[in-house]
């Protein structure tokens, strides 16, 4: 006795097209289309998890060079004399205290300032 296929391909593409779901074009509906949609989009999933740390550091070196600059210091100045003064700080923690604790990162920089 043979095997019918038909519930398992139904439910194959039943499952690609809902997650191709708000797609454009044929690639909501077309099959192909949408098997390469949903690649393709897992394939830049991947490399943007990957890119977002890199996107990150750079916004954290912003908001550092935006606090030291209102005191008189450039990011590049700041962050040696950080490394020179043995204060452990990442960027991350750095830009938080810039933006959300001004006065607190005075303090910082006119310690690295001496």
């Amino acid at each position: 006795m043979r095997v019918k296929r038909g519930t398992q391909h139904v439910k194959r593409r039943r499952n690609i097209l809902k997650k191709v779901k708000g797609y454009r074009w044929g690639r909501k509906n077309k099959i192909k289309r949408a098997q390469e949609a949903i690649r393709k989009a897992g394939a830049h999933a991947y490399n943007d998890r990957r890119k977002k740390k890199g996107n990150f550091r750079a916004l954290w070196n912003i908001k550092i060079n935006a606090g030291v600059r209102q005191h008189g210091m450039t990011y590049s100045t700041f962050m040696k004399a950080l490394k020179d003064s043995k204060i452990n700080l990442n960027r991350k923690m750095l830009a938080e205290l810039a933006e959300f604790e001004p006065k607190t990162f005075e303090a910082l920089v006119q310690e690295v300032k001496k």
